[in-house]
């Protein structure tokens, strides 16, 4: 398959708002490792759980349990991705305004859209399923499901497998916009995810509203 032109989302701060569920599901983790005996240390303030989101889960647990052995971080990542998927059916948060329909329209229009998230793979699925947006994206690419170290990776395999001519990064870390740049593509920074001051520095277009991404998409180029 050869694909002319796509966008490529990020997921959590871009698409899903959630804090509203990262930091319940890590406190809730923090609490059964320490009633398993597997972590003796207190849970980290919400600053610093938000600030792990758009990480891989090792980069995650390498921030948040240091000096950690693998039966603990096995049991955190048992326990998390349990406590995400239990929150998000509880509908304790919700997509950011705007992103339904954007992706909808974009959809109908007929663009190829892709997830590409350092998210595990039964959450990004999680999350798709429960807000039904599957029927808008191609293909879920995530951390999880292709075990890559960082987004960089995860991007440059989503666009050799499916061979994107041109490709547009949506994100709201530097992680996505130097994902995004790296592989040549054109980069839009949301600016209402958890983008710190500056993070954002060096994407192509800033948003601060989603439904503003499609006055900002570059025109496909000629083949």
């Amino acid at each position: 398959m050869t694909i002319s032109y796509a966008i490529l989302f990020d997921m959590d701060g871009t698409l899903l708002q959630t804090e509203k569920l990262s930091t319940p599901a890590f406190q809730r983790t923090f609490a059964q490792l320490r009633e398993k005996k597997l972590w003796e240390g207190p849970t980290p303030n919400e600053s610093e759980l938000v600030n792990v989101l758009g990480m891989t889960i090792e980069q995650v647990w390498n921030t948040l349990l240091p000096g950690a052995g693998e039966e603990t971080r096995k049991a955190a990542d048992h326990l998390l991705l349990q406590n995400e998927i239990r929150l998000i059916q509880e509908r304790v948060t919700e997509l950011y305004p705007g992103v339904k329909e954007t992706l909808q329209h974009l959809h109908e229009k007929g663009i190829p859209l892709f997830v590409a998230s350092n998210g595990q793979e039964e959450y990004i699925e999680a999350i798709c399923n429960e807000y039904e947006l599957k029927p808008f994206f191609t293909d879920l690419y995530s951390a999880g499901r292709f075990q890559t170290r960082s987004k960089n990776d995860l991007v440059a395999k989503l666009l050799r497998d499916y061979q994107i001519k041109q490709a547009v990064m949506v994100g709201d870390r530097h992680s996505d916009v130097e994902a995004g740049t790296t592989n040549g593509l054109f980069t839009i920074g949301c600016d209402f995810g958890f983008a710190t001051e500056g993070e954002l520095d060096g994407a192509d277009r800033i948003i601060a509203d989603f439904s503003e991404l499609v006055h900002h998409l570059p025109p496909p180029e000629a083949q």
